[in-house]
This record gives structure tokens, C-alpha cells and sequence, in this order.
């Protein structure tokens, strides 16, 4: 009788240990769902909607001007950011803001990226803490879940005009 609660319940614990390690590899790899909060995205992403990030394109540094990152928060490594990449390594972004009258430039360090939010006038990004290591890159948002009538892949940046091509 023992023996036999024993050995389902070491059965129980073995699977438990083997599924958690296929999702552990899932979520890290592949990707998750994420529910995004805060203005600063705005139009293109609002408040709780909810999307899908996938995480290949991190580890195969796939990222590209225009995409939207799950980021760690340089301010704060315990909360994650969404923003879209304005510049990769080597680009000449705006430092300054949509406002200012003199417009200030620079370029992305190595092995930086420089993220700004689709709502210039409600986003903290890289105009406030500067270029962002790849490194706190999490996942790249591909597909918008949530709400169902916005349900598809995202579209492209309502500030286009930042992206410098010289």
C-alpha cells in the first residue's frame, strides 16, 4: 500500500518537474502573452489590451527599426516596457523631443537599441534614460489578441518621420 502511493505520487512529482520544464522552455523561447499597460504606445497599442510576444527573434537578433519589444525596464529591472526600435547599433537617431525647436542627434552605441513609444508625449523611453542594451530585450510583439476587433498583426508607426536613414 505504501509503496504503491509512493511511487504515484514520485510518478505525479516527475511529470510535474517534466511539463514545467517544457513550459519553462516555451515561455523563454517561443514566446507568451502579454498584457500591456500605460499610455505610451498609444494609438497602436491601448491600455490592457492583450498580445502575443514571440522570443525567437531576441536570440537570433532578428530585431528591426520598426518592430515593438517587450523590454526589462532600464529604470526598473523588475517591471517589463513595450516600445518600438527607433534605431539598432550604429543608426543616427533624435535625441530630442517632437517640442524642441533645435533638434539634437546621436548615435546608437553597440550592442544598444533606441526605443521610443508611439504616444511621444506620454512615453518614457530612450529621450529620458538614453540607448538600451540588447540584452533587456525580452520578445517582439507580433500579434495583437485582444480586443477582438483589433485581433491581427500590428501596424507601423504613426512616427515614422524618426527614423533617420542617414
Amino acid at each position: 500500500m505504501l509503496r504503491n502511493v509512493l511511487g504515484k505520487t514520485f510518478r505525479f512529482l516527475g511529470y510535474t518537474v517534466q511539463y514545467g520544464c517544457i513550459a519553462h522552455c516555451a515561455f523563454e523561447y517561443l514566446g507568451g502573452i502579454v498584457v500591456c499597460s500605460g499610455p505610451s504606445m498609444e494609438p497602436t497599442i491601448h491600455n490592457s489590451d492583450i498580445v502575443f510576444s514571440e522570443n525567437l527573434s531576441r536570440h537570433f537578433y532578428c530585431i528591426r527599426k520598426g518592430d515593438i519589444v517587450i523590454v526589462k525596464s532600464p529604470n526598473d529591472p523588475k517591471s517589463n516596457i513595450c516600445k518600438r526600435v527607433i534605431g539598432l547599433e550604429g543608426d543616427k537617431v533624435c535625441t530630442s523631443n517632437p517640442s524642441d525647436f533645435l533638434k539634437s542627434h546621436s548615435y546608437v552605441p553597440k550592442g544598444h537599441v533606441w526605443l521610443e513609444g508611439d504616444n511621444l508625449r506620454n512615453s518614457t523611453d530612450s529621450r529620458c534614460y538614453g540607448p538600451v542594451p540588447y540584452g533587456l530585450i525580452r520578445g517582439r510583439i507580433c500579434l495583437k489578441i485582444w480586443p477582438l476587433n483589433d485581433f491581427g498583426f500590428l501596424r507601423a508607426s504613426p512616427n515614422g518621420h524618426r527614423f533617420l536613414d542617414d
